[in-house]
């Protein structure tokens, strides 16, 4: 029997599920006191809580028997993660459960402000009947561009083209036949979908790469009057150039559920004073129906990782470091630096990755291709992705994973390859652990090279002709970047080279397009490890 403390208010409907389990004994006490739960937290194998209780390590301590943490909602903030996971409890929350109320949302937003519904409300409770002032405008015939074609961006096409709309898409790790799939023509560039857009939503995570992603480069490049709709994150966007722009009357209306910080504060509240925006708090999630969705999979979660079984929003490892990885624990570095690399340098936008290692480290190909998805998927997407469920998202997402374990190289006894394909397109990167403790990427595309998987490394493809590092290094320098390192890799000798600059600190997006404007220069990319 398994007891399982509920300690905020979750949904009927989840309470029923873990009711009807006959190895829960079910304890729902939603508005424990802090002290009251420390005393008695010993006792139970499981927690489900929301955001009013924090799980910390003060009660991890106390917590002997604790296997699980439920987190009733998608944020695990209020957990102690690295706590939890030092002693073995796995934390699982219900992301995906507000889909739908988050699509809804966004277009309740975006009729608002295309007919003006909030500003005609105003007026009625005023006592007017100015019927001319409200001319609105419809959705139908409209092209309206999605920047993430993910869940929810995926809701939102589907409803918008039902009205009539053309709906054009910026995602570059979402694979082309899903937009065919949806009738959504997947753009290739940011800018191109910006510019073509009558109305503009949002509905990509935040990460290092989105983060600011909308700033005043491309409020300048969308259409005059632009619809513009951000129900995903505030940090996206910079409201600072949102309001510059507002007071130039760029925008027919903005609908906002989030902002930068919240609740906002006096700096974004500037953006409340103009007439043509629809506002809500934070509120895509909160409907009867997804919080019912949040409950049942939170319960069903916890309930499937009481009992051993596969649990596919894992948001820790449910394991310490054996003493059998330990041997291997630089491979394991190596395989998840292996996966970061190959996203930022190559994209995600795959549909097939094969990983293929060779030697005695063959036998741990499991856990090696849990890290490599782990590093692959990370910086592309805005839940935590560990080695328990970066295989399930790696499926969801549609990507088909091909291990394979061979004898001893000839160059190097142990190695780790991956090839990923889309398209009849390959990119393969591979490495090892020198010594077995010092990770390196030896091989990217085609070039042996030697790159150290850690900090910022600047790649790049050139014409193999002399002054080329000079000209980078020039630039570097005026910029007052140091080069900590560099590694050069080619194929034949004045064809195409490639090269790899460990540099003290990031490079910002105008000193990347210096660099890309140097005549040599074919392709530059920085990664981040």
């Amino acid at each position: 029997m398994f007891k399982v403390l509920v300690t905020d208010h979750i949904s009927s409907k989840g309470l029923d599920i873990l009711n009807s389990d006959p190895e829960i004994d079910l304890d729902y006490q939603p508005e424990i006191r802090w002290e009251e739960l420390l005393e008695i937290i010993e006792e139970y194998h499981a927690i489900i809580t929301r955001s009013r209780t924090p799980v910390t390590e003060e009660l991890l301590e106390r917590a002997k028997n604790l296997k699980v943490v439920g987190r009733a909602g998608v944020g695990v903030d209020n957990v102690d993660l690295e706590a939890c996971s030092r002693r073995g409890i796995l934390v699982v929350n219900a992301p995906g459960a507000n889909t739908i109320g988050a699509a809804e949302l966004t277009i309740a937003h975006l009729y608002t402000v295309l007919r003006k519904l909030h500003l005609a409300h105003e007026s009625m409770m005023r006592g007017e009947w100015n019927r001319k002032k409200f001319m609105g405008e419809e959705l139908d015939g409209k092209i309206v561009g999605i920047i993430g074609l993910g869940n929810v961006g995926s809701q939102v096409a589907i409803r918008c083209k039902a009205s009539g709309a053309t709906v054009i898409a910026y995602d570059p790790y979402i694979p082309r036949e899903k937009g065919d799939r949806l009738g959504v023509e997947l753009v290739d560039t940011l800018d191109e979908l910006i510019k073509r857009s009558d109305i503009i939503s949002l509905h990509c995570p935040l990460t290092e790469e989105t983060r600011g992603m909308i700033g005043a480069r491309e409020f300048e490049m969308m259409k005059d009057g632009v619809y513009f709709i951000n129900c995903a994150r505030g940090g996206i966007v910079d409201e600072d150039a949102m309001y510059e722009y507002m007071k130039k009357g760029k925008f027919a209306g903005i609908g906002l559920d989030v902002f930068g910080k919240e609740p906002p504060d006096d700096r974004i509240r500037r953006i409340f004073e103009f007439p043509n925006i629809s506002l809500s708090p934070h509120i895509g999630a909160n409907t009867y129906e997804s919080q019912d969705k949040v409950a049942v999979k939170i319960a069903q979660q916890v309930i499937a990782a009481l009992k051993g079984q596969f649990v596919e929003a894992a948001v820790n490892a449910p394991f310490t470091v054996t003493e059998g990885f330990e041997n291997i624990k630089a491979f394991l570095l190596l395989a998840e630096r292996l996966g970061s690399f190959l996203t930022q340098y190559a994209g995600g936008n795959f549909k097939e990755l094969n990983v293929e290692v060779r030697g005695s480290i063959a036998e741990h190909i499991k856990p090696i291709t849990a890290y490599l998805l782990k590093g692959f998927l990370q910086p592309i997407l805005d839940r935590p992705v560990n080695i328990i469920n970066a295989p399930f998202l790696a499926k969801e997402r549609g990507i088909n994973i091909i291990e394979s374990a061979r004898e001893e190289g000839l160059v190097f006894k142990d190695f780790i390859k991956i090839t990923a394909t889309q398209n009849g397109k390959e990119h393969v990167v591979g490495g090892t652990a020198f010594y077995g403790q010092i990770p390196k990427i030896m091989l990217v595309d085609g070039y042996w090279i030697d790159i150290d998987p850690e900090g910022v490394i600047l790649m790049f493809e050139n014409k193999d002709v002399p002054g080329v590092i000079a000209k980078i290094g020039e630039i570097l320098a005026r910029h007052n970047i140091n080069i900590a390192g560099f590694r050069l890799g080619r194929l034949e000798k004045g064809k195409i080279a490639l090269g790899a600059l460990q540099l003290d600190e990031k490079v910002n997006e105008a000193i990347l397009e210096e660099i890309q404007d140097i005549p040599e220069i074919i392709k530059a990319k920085q990664i981040i490890l």
